[in-house]
């Protein structure tokens, strides 16, 4: 069982339409619920690539019970902590001229310091049975930031790897706590340890001195339509699958963390995990649905991927 972590948990409504017009009535002749929120997210994909997965995080009010439905849907346990407040909806416009997406927040989780607490507890409950746990998600601002360093020190008292997944204090926190990897998107690196780079080869290097001061084992680090960058103590990777026509890439990036841990799990190399995870990466942008995909398409994406050592 793989279990995921998510304190921000989200309803995607994803609204696809032509092109954003402001001052102008848009009318959308598609729209899904999904499931959101990062952790949530990575659940999806795992259920996808037909592991268990038990998720844990807050819920609240009428669209947390939708987020729940959609949860069972997929086959997904859950063990979830009901707060004050509503689940978030996130917006996700898609815009098909474009081919691009955005988001737009609405509601909040009413959390006390307490929760954090909570589900500490639930964490300590569920290790014994979990192959990963993944951390996934920004960590409420109601919450202490180390909260997922907290969770990564669980994890490794009970034998178990884990993968931190975030931006800002929550991620600089875990940090700290040496995860066995450390995910981020390029805009959330720069956000966070402020890197700015101009090419692949330049954000590899500022993540290989990342790992060196905070001796990390593993750094991964998301670039959209450019792939992924990885490394450890003793390589760097570059992963990269054929572009597709995307329909909605919002959940690409858990499919990373998805397929990483299930690839890793099963006794794959890094450069093979990494092929498996920028498919899969891939087949998520072909669906409407956030952080869908099929193993039909993750398996023809997968024989054109490409890994090389940077």
């Amino acid at each position: 069982m793989f279990l995921t972590i998510t304190p921000n948990s989200a309803l995607d409504r994803v609204l696809f339409i032509d092109e954003f017009r402001a001052q102008t009535v848009m009318r959308t002749p598609q729209a899904i619920d999904s499931v959101g929120g990062k952790g949530f997210d990575t659940s999806v994909v795992l259920r996808a690539l037909g592991k268990k997965t038990t998720a844990l995080g807050f819920v609240a009010g009428r669209v947390g019970q939708e987020l729940v439905t959609l949860l069972d849907g997929y086959g997904i346990d859950h063990d979830l902590i009901w707060v004050a407040g509503d689940t978030r909806i996130a917006h996700v416009i898609v815009e098909k001229r474009h081919n691009r997406h955005s988001h737009i927040i609405s509601g909040q989780l009413e959390l006390k310091a307490n929760d954090a607490d909570a589900l500490l507890e639930q964490v300590k409950i569920h290790l014994p049975q979990s192959q990963w746990v993944i951390c996934a998600g920004s960590v409420p601002a109601e919450l202490d930031a180390d909260l997922y360093a907290q969770i990564v020190i669980l994890a490794r008292k009970a034998g178990k790897p884990s993968l931190v997944d975030s931006h800002g204090p929550g991620l600089e926190q875990a940090a700290k706590a040496r995860p066995t990897i450390l995910k981020m998107n390029r805009e959330e690196m720069g956000e966070t340890f402020g890197v700015i780079d101009e090419t692949l080869v330049q954000m590899a290097q500022a993540a290989c001195t990342l790992q060196a001061d905070l001796d990390l084992n593993h750094v991964v680090i998301t670039c959209g339509r450019d792939g992924i960058v990885a490394l450890n103590h003793e390589d760097a990777w570059h992963a990269v699958a054929p572009l597709q026509q995307a329909v909605n890439a919002a959940g690409a990036g858990d499919a990373v963390s998805a397929a990483l841990v299930v690839r890793l799990s099963a006794g794959d190399s890094w450069e093979n995990a990494l092929r498996w995870a920028a498919a899969t990466s891939a087949a998520v942008v072909l669906t409407p649905g956030t952080a869908d995909c099929h193993m039909k398409d993750i398996l023809r994406i997968f024989q054109e991927t490409v890994v090389r050592r940077l």
